[in-house]
């Protein structure tokens, strides 16, 4: 009767742990100790926010040297990241053992990777491109027929990737190699192609470009200082330290920051002029009705307490609440969508070398999702609609011969020459 007795102990143990086991499977992992702690909890967060803040100004004031320097190194800037963001994305469901057996599979990621960039940054930059050649007949005619034929010679690189990849299929290995081909076109889509947005806002003019960027850096900043001091409800499983004080808080300062941040940026041309050219140096433009100052005059109560009478506004003020409100409130879900990702994965972020930046993924998340609203805001509410003189020069410059612009000069100038006639 004992050894009965002993042997349904030891069974109900066994389904025991086996119940234990199975509930472990579906329960998530425990957070890491300073994980799962709101900041306001947390015995470290002076010291990490001592660190953050000496971090962040250092980054900060290398982002606003590259921006001082113009357009073409902010261009650079964002290649470089793409670069790095690309390499890192690669190297994740990377297996040594199965690339032993494939000698030279790396390069195609990145033969992938390097014919977008040329199909994107081709289409991107070809009129700057045609513009900063236009003075050398060699170098133009040679630039011309690199555009007109682009689109070909990106797709028969494509295409030797595509047959490169067949080649290289080997038996028992099929699984991994297509499951790698299948992650380097999302990488190409979700990272590339909408980072690629930010260097077609740079070209717009730099205001199209910092004015996002820099509603993300303060909705992040103001989301960690609001939830490190009066943070007590959380917000996302995804990130245990955001709660909905701080993104509350963030929201208000992020939308009076872009009122404000765009009153200051939108006074200087040389970040509201558009680059025509692949030059380097300073815009000076028409800026433009969207920047020109309207001045309100404030009412009678206004002016008793304070010394203005009026205040000057500029339209884009209007259209940067806009873009302050996507910021608060859809951007961030593009880091949560990093965290939800590395998570998912169990990999650390490539920032976490950084101190006190360890969620740099999550914000250049934010950051292309907010540079591709940035594009399609300012492509559909900002540019004018119909023919524009620059749009006509473009299919000019870039579609018609040497000789044939040459008639259309000369049958344009007996046209006009005609009508001044008959008026």
């Amino acid at each position: 009767m004992e050894k009965e007795n002993n042997i349904a102990l030891s069974s109900a143990g066994t389904s025991r742990v086996r119940q234990r086991k199975r509930s472990n499977e579906v329960i998530p992992e425990p957070s890491k100790p300073n994980g799962g702690t709101l900041l306001v909890d947390d015995r470290n967060k002076y010291k990490s926010m001592w660190i953050r803040t000496y971090s962040t100004v250092w980054m900060i004031g290398g982002f606003a040297l590259v921006v001082y320097m113009g357009h073409l190194y902010i261009t650079a800037m964002v290649v470089v990241i793409q670069i790095f963001m690309a390499k890192e994305l690669f190297n994740l469901l990377r297996k040594a053992h199965e690339d032993e057996h494939l000698p030279g599979f790396r390069l195609l990621n990145w033969h992938f990777f390097f014919t977008a960039m040329l199909f994107v940054y081709g289409r991107l930059l070809s009129q700057p491109l045609v513009n900063s050649v236009t003075p050398d007949k060699f170098l133009y005619q040679f630039v011309s027929s690199l555009i007109k034929y682009q689109m070909a010679i990106c797709y028969f690189l494509y295409i030797a990737g595509f047959m490169w990849f067949i080649l290289t299929l080997k038996k028992n290995m099929y699984k991994y190699q297509f499951r790698q081909y299948a992650w380097t076109h999302m990488i190409l889509i979700v990272v590339f192609t909408q980072s690629s947005f930010t260097v077609a806002n740079i070209f717009e003019g730099i205001f199209w470009f910092l004015l996002p960027a820099s509603l993300i850096v303060i909705n992040d900043i103001f989301a960690y200082v609001v939830g490190f001091f009066f943070g007590r409800t959380p917000l996302i499983k995804l990130s245990p330290k955001k709660t909905w004080e701080g993104f509350i808080g963030a929201s208000v300062t992020t939308m009076i920051s872009a009122f404000v941040l765009a009153n200051i940026l939108g006074r200087f041309q040389w970040l509201t002029c558009p680059r025509k050219d692949l030059s380097t140096g300073w815009l000076q433009c028409d800026p433009g009705p969207l920047f020109k100052p309207e001045y309100y005059t404030l009412p009678g109560w206004i002016s008793q307490w304070f010394p203005w009478k009026e205040i000057s506004i500029l339209p884009v003020q209007w259209h940067a609440l806009c873009l302050g409100l996507f910021a608060s409130i859809i951007a961030p879900f593009g880091g949560f969508f990093a965290s939800g990702f590395k998570r998912a994965f169990k990999i650390k972020d490539f920032g976490d070398s950084i101190p006190g930046h360890g969620g740099i993924t999550d914000r250049m998340d934010c950051q292309m999702v907010m540079a591709v609203f940035a594009y399609i805001y300012h492509q559909s509410f900002i540019v004018r609609e119909g023919i524009s003189v620059e749009m006509i020069l473009d299919q000019v410059l870039t579609n018609l011969t040497f000789e044939e612009q040459q008639t259309l000069l000369a049958k344009l100038g007996q046209i006009l020459q005609d009508r001044l006639g008959h008026s």
